[in-house]
Order: structure tokens, then C-alpha cells, then sequence
């Protein structure tokens, strides 16, 4: 089995308009709905649209919840590369090969203000994006980390996260949805989970209480202690903030 490779995206929209972050997302899947009934292999770059292509699939486009950490306003996109390096990923390529005039060409010129890419592959263990949709999977919000870790230790502390973290996680109410090493540095993992307001909020205070902080909650020592031992591989900044998914796309609940 060849590993999932997958793009993530975080678009930004300024000055604050909080406009244009409801045009992105309207346009964005809409326009890959389209791409869904395309056949299989089938792509090109168009002007206006860029690349149209069912194996570059969009399963997650969100509304980043700025009260926790996110610029205002901001969307994250999560792209899955069908048939991995060779096959949407490669397709993505093929747009800078004689680099061509409706390559900058866009109906949403003027509408971001900046992007920043990460290609992610897939870590062992990690869920498959497309299995989980097979399923019909869906959270009403997801929970996005971003960690810097030592070089070289993106993997290992992936699968510490597999082995000790997501069952604590799952304890209360929050599902892997993926986990993945940063591609082209050495220094970042990503990792994505299912959840609702409910468990959040739950965690939240049984971390506090555990801290001592809240005397009204049950107290998960093991927050706390799952936090010491991922320093054992953190190196720089670590990050989780809430991402709302937009109705319509994948990984968004049925209306």
C-alpha cells in the first residue's frame, strides 16, 4: 500500500472582510463538486478554475475559528492526492511544466490575501481520508495541531501520538482523522481530529481540573502527562486551534 500523500492549505483574507472568506469557500466547492463527475485520470489547467482534476479532492475546506489562535479571517483546506505521489500530487505538478498563461489566471483574484501550503504524507497508523468518508464520517468541528518538533522526529512523535495520545483523546470524544509528516523539512507534524463542542469543552476542564484549576470537573491526569512526554520530541512552537467545517464540503456533517 503506497502512503497517502495530502495538501493542506491556510488562505488568508485581508483587509477584514468577513465577506470574502463565505465567497472562497462558496466558490471552492462548488467548483469541485464539478470535478467529482469528471473521469477518472482526467485533468487540466483552465483559466479561472486552475487545475480540474477528481484525484486532487477536496475532503475538508473550514472556517478557522479565530477566538482560538487563528488570524481573522482565515480557511484551511485539506486535499487528498489520489494514487499519492503519482498520481494527484504529480497531476498538481504538471501545471508548472511550460508554465502557461491561465496559470495566472483566476476568478478569485484580489479575493486572498496570502496562502501557505504544507504537503503532508501520510504517518503509519494514520486514517485514510477516504475511508473515513467511505464510512460517512463527519464532525461538526475538528481540532488542527501543528507541531514543530526536532529534526528528524516528526515520525516518532507521530506514532507517540497513535500510541499514547489518541486513546486518551478518544476517551473524551475526540476521533484521529489524520496524521502526517510535513513534507520537504524535518521539523513539523500535523495532526487533525473529529470532535463537537461538547468534548471540547469536556477536555478542556478535565485538563484544569487535573491541573488543579477547576474543582467541578473530573480531572485526566494523563493530559497533563501526555504533555511531558510529547516534549520529549517538540523543538519550537506547538499549536491546536478549532476549525469549523464548511456545510457542503467532505468532512462536513449532512445538513
Amino acid at each position: 500500500m503506497r502512503r497517502g500523500i495530502y495538501l493542506l492549505e491556510e488562505v488568508e483574507f485581508h483587509p477584514m472582510n468577513s465577506r470574502r472568506p463565505l465567497e472562497y469557500l462558496r466558490w471552492l466547492t462548488e467548483y469541485k463538486r464539478e470535478d467529482d463527475r469528471l473521469e477518472a485520470g482526467a485533468h487540466g489547467l483552465t483559466a479561472g478554475m486552475s487545475i480540474r482534476s477528481r484525484e486532487i479532492d477536496l475532503v475538508g475546506a473550514f472556517y478557522a475559528v479565530g477566538i482560538t489562535g487563528h488570524p481573522q479571517f482565515k480557511v484551511v483546506t485539506l486535499w487528498d492526492c489520489h494514487g499519492g505521489w503519482d498520481g494527484g500530487w504529480r497531476q498538481m505538478l504538471e501545471i508548472y511544466d511550460d508554465v502557461q498563461k491561465n496559470l495566472f489566471l483566476s476568478d478569485i483574484d484580489d479575493l486572498r490575501h496570502g496562502a501557505f501550503s504544507r504537503p503532508l504524507g501520510a504517518a503509519p497508523g494514520s486514517p485514510a481520508v477516504a475511508d473515513l468518508l467511505a464510512e460517512g464520517y463527519a464532525a461538526p468541528l475538528y481540532l488542527f495541531e501543528s507541531a514543530q518538533v526536532r529534526p528528524g522526529a516528526a515520525l516518532d512523535y507521530l506514532d507517540a501520538v497513535r500510541e499514547e495520545r489518541a486513546p486518551i483523546l478518544a476517551d473524551h470524544g475526540h476521533r484521529l482523522v489524520g496524521s502526517y509528516e510535513v513534507q520537504f523539512c524535518d521539523t513539523e507534524a500535523v495532526t487533525l481530529w473529529g470532535t463537537d463542542i461538547d468534548a471540547h469543552l469536556g477536555l478542556q476542564r478535565a485538563r484544569d481540573a487535573a491541573l488543579g484549576l477547576d474543582d467541578e470537573a473530573e480531572p485526566d491526569h494523563r493530559l497533563v502527562g501526555w504533555r511531558k512526554q510529547a516534549r520529549r520530541f517538540l523543538d519550537g512552537p506547538w499549536r491546536e486551534t478549532l476549525l469549523s467545517p464548511y456545510p457542503g464540503s467532505k468532512l462536513a456533517p449532512a445538513p
